[in-house]
């Protein structure tokens, strides 16, 4: 249809939102071009390339991107393009190779990107052609690390990582703290699913609250049933305290709260969360005192969120050690990965719950992902009704307390979901 700025302005209103924001495939483009290539963007852990020569590739957004270590230990995030033809460098999602080498007419390029040869180059004698110009060699996208984690954009006016992050900063910092020795490495695989909905619909659900008891009833009713069957000193203990927290209380949401950051950013917790109360292990206890000591490990691990969304690409888990990452393909299709981390310097134990938590509440055969899954694609669906084009989101409106540099609210607020496309009206109504 071609919209104004004025029009693409009025899909957001304070309480409301325009079904268009996820049916339309124009609205779709546009959010790659000033979210997704204006905003920080999540490529991947540093332990994922951890070797030299070792890559990672991916999409950023629309565009295809491969994250590299080169041979001075550096890493970097390049255009996956060659600066001859255009065509894709690399095609594997991940491997170790020595250089880069187009499979049509042979340019090689270094680690970093430079081009590094040209085949049969005495044919561009007498042309204009020159090897060491920038324009021929891999581009690289700004690129920054925090704890380990990278991201990228387009843009080069964005703030540097940390400010952008804002307060939301401290669980990042948190989940890297939950670690004796500081630090976390990608570990036990990638669950990668598609999912027939518009991106947005999974990161609104992340800290929506007043769906779990709805949605998740049967299988936390299940897991009840199955919880009585079990003597105390089951190891299938660690599996029954997974589960249930998933039905706990609109009051118990209440009280845990929810926090918005400039950027979309947002958490829910922070002093408490359906996380908060799982068993502490013996063994990482220990870890965790001779690291730290009592005082500082209490503090650590008493900083409990549920889900973490740093706007648009990026969820984590700080407490159970997953993250899960956005990559748009269409309005209509999404795809999410899921990625666990080993707590470096903590017993096995802890990497097996992690997995264990992913399995359970993340795969495609797990017991609660694919009660959002169904919910995702009903809305999906529904939404090409047009019996109404608002979608309302007044919970708590005005309630929200200012303190400065966030907003803080009710867990059941819909703070999250305002935060979210306050955000998203910013970015796509800036001057392209």
């Amino acid at each position: 249809m071609g919209y104004t700025e004025e029009q693409i302005a009025n899909l957001v209103q304070p309480t409301r939102v325009h079904r268009n924001v996820y049916t339309d495939p124009e609205i779709f483009d546009l959010e790659m071009e000033r979210i997704w290539a204006k905003s920080w963007i999540y490529i991947g852990h540093e332990s994922q390339v951890s070797d030299k020569g070792s890559y990672l590739t991916l999409n950023y957004g629309k565009v295809p991107v491969v994250m590299v270590r080169d041979n001075d230990n550096a890493v970097h995030v390049l255009h996956n393009r060659c600066g001859h033809k255009g065509a894709k460098l690399v095609d594997r999602p991940c491997g170790k190779l020595p250089a880069f080498r187009c499979c049509y007419h042979g340019w090689r390029y270094r680690l970093d990107g430079k081009l590094l040869g040209v085949p049969h180059l005495k044919g561009y004698d007498g042309t204009d052609f020159d090897k060491d110009d920038p324009q021929y060699s891999m581009q690289k996208l700004r690129s920054e690390s925090l704890r380990g984690f990278v991201f990228a954009t387009m843009n080069d006016n964005a703030p540097d990582l940390r400010t952008w992050m804002g307060g939301a900063a401290d669980v990042m910092d948190n989940l890297c703290d939950r670690a004796p020795e500081g630090e976390v490495e990608a570990a036990g695989g990638v669950l990668r699913y598609e999912h027939d909905c518009n991106w947005k619909m999974f990161i609104e659900n992340l800290n929506d609250t007043m769906h779990p008891m709805i949605v998740h009833r049967s299988v936390v009713e299940s897991a009840l049933d199955y919880i009585k069957t079990l003597p105390e000193d089951s190891p299938r203990r660690d599996e029954a305290e997974i589960i249930p927290p998933f039905g706990a209380s609109y009051e118990v949401f209440e009280e845990t709260g929810i926090t918005g950051f400039p950027y979309g950013h947002h958490y829910d917790g922070g002093k408490s969360s359906i996380h908060a109360d799982y068993t502490l292990d013996p063994e990482y206890e220990a870890a965790m005192v001779k690291a730290y000591g009592k005082d500082r490990m209490h503090e650590i691990l008493s900083f409990n969120t549920h889900n973490t969304l740093y706007y648009p690409s990026l969820t984590i888990k700080s407490a159970v050690q997953n993250i899960r990452v956005v990559r748009p393909i269409a309005y209509n299709k999404t795809i999410i990965e899921t990625w666990s981390f080993r707590l470096k310097g903590a017993p096995d134990s802890m990497l097996k719950r992690t997995l264990l938590y992913s399995r359970l509440i993340n795969s495609n055969g797990s017991m609660v992902g694919p009660d959002d899954l169904t919910a995702y694609f009903r809305m999906q669906a529904g939404l090409q009704s047009q019996a109404t084009d608002w979608i309302e989101m007044h919970r708590n409106f005005g309630q929200d307390k200012d303190e400065g540099d966030r907003k803080v609210g009710k867990g059941t607020s819909d703070l999250d979901v305002r935060t979210q496309f306050s955000a998203w009206r910013e970015y796509m109504t800036e001057a392209a």
